[in-house]
C-alpha cells in the first residue's frame, strides 16, 4: 500500500497531470479513496509556493534569450488580459480555474498565472488550496464510483 500511495504522491507533483491522473491511479490500484485523496492533496500542492516565489524569477532568467522572451511575453500578456477580465472576481475565478478537472488547469497553472498578474503570496496559496481540494472531491467522487451514474454529464 505505501507504494501505492507514493505513486499518488509523484504523480500528483506533475504538471499538466497532477491529481486529476493521480486520483484514478489510486483508485485502480486499490488504495482507499481517503488514503488517495490526502495523499494526492498533498503532492499536488507541495510545488506551489516554489512557483509562487520563484516563476518571476524563471520568466526573468528567460527574458535573456529572444526566443524564449517570446514565451515569456506571450504568456503574461494572456495572463494579465484574463484577469484583467476577471476584475473584482479575480480570486474566485483563479479558484475556479484550479478546481476544474482538466488537465492544465491545475494548481501549476493556476500558482503560475497568480506568480505572473502578481496575486499576494497567502491569496495564491489560499486560491490554490482551496481549488485543489475541490478538483479532488470532484476525481474522487468519479474515480471511486459515486457518480457513476452520472457520468454521462461530465
Amino acid at each position: 500500500m505505501f507504494t501505492d500511495a507514493l505513486y499518488v504522491f509523484l504523480i500528483s507533483m506533475i504538471p499538466v497531470v497532477e491529481l486529476r491522473g493521480s486520483i484514478p491511479i489510486g483508485a485502480a490500484r486499490g488504495l482507499p479513496w481517503y488514503i488517495t485523496i490526502s495523499v494526492a492533496i498533498i503532492g499536488n500542492l507541495l510545488p506551489v509556493p516554489f512557483i509562487l516565489l520563484f516563476v518571476r524569477k524563471v520568466f526573468d532568467w528567460m527574458r535573456k534569450y529572444p526566443k524564449l522572451k517570446k514565451i515569456v511575453d506571450f504568456c503574461e500578456n494572456k495572463f494579465a488580459k484574463k484577469v484583467a477580465k476577471a476584475g473584482n472576481t479575480a480570486f474566485w475565478t483563479l479558484v475556479g480555474f484550479i478546481a476544474i478537472p482538466l488537465p492544465g488547469t491545475g494548481a501549476w497553472t493556476g500558482s503560475g498565472i497568480a506568480a505572473v498578474c502578481e496575486v499576494p503570496f497567502k491569496k495564491g496559496i489560499l486560491a490554490a488550496i482551496i481549488g485543489v481540494v475541490l478538483a479532488s472531491i470532484v476525481v474522487t467522487l468519479i474515480s471511486y464510483g459515486a457518480l457513476a451514474g452520472l457520468s454521462f454529464l461530465l
